[in-house]
């Protein structure tokens, strides 16, 4: 839950309509507004500049709708609160709707705010405000957001700023988009207007789990000979992690991160995230703690089409703690597979945790001779830790001098360099770098959409209070070539980060879609780069990085020259607080 303090009711210094909505922003502890500046909101865009209430928002200026929203879903997953954003009517939104969309999936509160067109027709001016007013604007975006409104007053402005804030932070958690009428943001305020104490509207409590539930699982996993934890995001709660690896000991299991947020130490012996397969297969109760896709993860039924799941007996009884079910919409099945489910505790997950833990503690001092069942699992988890972590350094050696650069040699070269160190970075390189929960991790887009990661990085940088924090962020050549004008922002701002291009001048998820169906239908593959390859002109990013002002290196793609080039790198950023991007050569994979 995101807190508000409480700083009374006031009445607002607003001139004009947008002034207001400025004052609602400071009163929110709005700390950013990202945008691309449009007519429809000019107003709000003089009120952000020239309305000096204190706490009023810093604008960041983006080349592209897409790159602001993106910056203020990595800004929510590092921050945990809204950052804002404010897209030109009709034609910012559809730029900006990718985003919002990725925002949508991975449950990220973003503050989206609109301007349109005046909705008084006798007021447009003649074409540009008609093409840019829609009836109604949040329709473009409603399937994907918690909430729009579209508020027919000045007056009506706090209750529906207050409004979107406290749907937006309540669990599970979500974009929200609210659009303002050109002529009410323009409007001459006839009397002053009071800002509510906006702490009297905080997002509610999430709900504890049920006691008897939690009974039940913990008689589940004590009772189970091989149990199995598969945890996807715990919201960066060190409560949570701890009861995370207390519980895990306690039962003697294993652990599969899936990756949401830097939920269990990769060096912990307890971690089968490199061993999915072997931890899964023989699972007689499987405990999901808030997993988008457990029923990916425990399907009942193959699947087709050349795709490898990983099963568990069908016997096995399932444990999930999630809240996904309060949050359900059917435009797009986000949702996932329908998991079968022996017990369902729909909680929050941060709260059920500890509970569970006591719960199965108290189980196990029932029963003294499950201490040695614990202890001969354990064992056998820690066996399998091991085989990955071997299988990890036989990749590593036999990768090790590729040319280009392998990605094992990418991360080792980094770990060589980042390990000791405050660090952040969007990929869980599990193999090659040590994971661990006091590392921020702005990790994947929920959506599945390129051009994420490079302007969430951004985003999550300005979260960041600690400003000895390396951050990170690695970007596919394809992803990074949608949001490259990310780089002014970056510059403009000088947010201190490094950005990698992993640059294998492909699309290469397609070259192997492109390699299935022409395998299966028994055609060439002779010409299967058409229309996936960027090599034919290679793209020189660290030329693209100087012209928008950041420093560039390389491309490199001699491994041997890789670490000094990180050396400078790295230097540049966390010594002299400058952003900087590395172009890698790299193996397709």
């Amino acid at each position: 839950m995101t807190s508000l303090s409480s700083s009374g009711a006031h009445q607002s210094a607003a001139v004009y309509g947008s002034d207001l909505i400025v004052d609602l922003l400071a009163s929110l502890g709005i700390e950013y507004i990202a945008l691309n500046p449009g007519a429809s909101f000019r107003g709000l865009h003089d009120s952000l500049v020239n309305f000096r209430v204190p706490g009023a928002p810093q604008i960041i200026t983006c080349t592209h709708e897409e790159i602001a929203v993106a910056m203020a879903h990595g800004y929510a997953k590092v921050g945990g609160k809204p950052m804002a954003t404010a897209l030109h009517n009709v034609v910012g939104l559809q730029h900006g709707a990718m985003a919002i969309f990725n925002a949508w999936c991975d449950r990220a509160p973003i503050l989206v705010l609109g301007g349109t067109g005046p909705m008084d027709a006798t007021q447009r001016r003649p074409h540009i405000d008609w093409v840019h007013t829609a009836l109604v604007q949040g329709n473009q975006v409603r399937d994907y957001v918690k909430l729009d409104d579209q508020p027919m007053s000045v007056a009506a402005f706090p209750e529906s700023m207050l409004r979107a804030y406290k749907v937006a932070t309540t669990q599970p958690q979500g974009p929200v988009y609210v659009c303002f009428d050109v002529d009410h943001q323009e409007q001459t305020l006839a009397a002053p207007i009071m800002v509510p104490d906006v702490s009297r509207y905080r997002a509610p409590v999430a709900p504890p789990a049920n006691a008897g539930q939690i009974k039940e699982a913990a008689e589940l996993l004590v009772g189970a000979e091989w149990p199995v934890i598969v945890v996807e995001n715990l919201n960066r709660n060190p409560a949570s992690h701890l009861a995370l690896v207390e519980l895990a000991e306690a039962l003697g299991a294993g652990v599969i991160d899936r990756g949401g947020s830097a939920c269990f130490p990769s060096t912990h012996p307890l971690d089968l995230s490199m061993a999915l397969e072997a931890g899964l297969k023989d699972a007689d109760v499987v405990l999901g703690l808030a997993v988008t896709d457990l029923g990916g993860v425990t399907p009942v039924v193959p699947h087709e089409r050349g795709l490898n799941p990983t099963a568990v007996p069908a016997d096995a009884k399932v444990i999930h703690i999630t809240m996904s079910d309060y949050l359900v919409h059917s435009w797009v099945s986000d949702y996932e597979k329908l998991p079968a489910v022996d017990v369902f505790i729909g909680a929050d997950v941060n709260l059920a945790l500890p509970d569970l833990l006591e719960a199965c503690r108290r189980e196990l001092g029932r029963y003294p001779s499950s201490a040695e069942r614990v202890a001969r699992r354990r064992s056998r988890v820690v066996a399998l830790h091991q085989q990955a972590m071997e299988r990890a350094a036989a990749r590593l050696k036999q990768d090790f001098a590729l040319a280009p650069i392998s990605a094992a040699r990418l991360y080792h070269e980094l770990w060589q360099r980042v390990q000791g160190t405050p660090w952040a970075m969007n990929r869980l390189v599990r193999p090659f770098m040590d994971v661990a929960p006091e590392n921020s991790f702005t990790g994947g887009g929920g959506g599945a959409g390129l051009g994420y990661s490079f302007p969430a990085a951004l985003g999550g940088r300005l979260a960041m209070k600690d400003a000895d924090r390396m951050c990170i962020n690695v970007s596919g050549d394809g992803d990074f070539l949608m949001v490259s004008g990310g780089l002014w922002t970056a510059a403009h701002y000088n947010i201190p980060i490094l950005q990698i291009i992993f640059d294998n001048r492909s699309y290469y998820q397609d070259e192997g879609h492109q390699t299935y169906m022409a395998r299966d239908r028994e055609r060439s593959l002779e010409d299967l780069g058409n229309g996936i390859f960027l090599n034919e002109p290679a793209t020189d990013f660290a030329g693209l990085a100087r012209a928008f002002g950041v420093e560039g290196f390389g491309p490199v793609g001699d491994p041997d020259a890789l670490g000094a080039v990180l050396d400078a790198a790295i230097h540049a950023v966390r010594d002299e607080k400058r952003p900087v991007l590395v172009d890698v050569l790299t193996q397709k994979r």
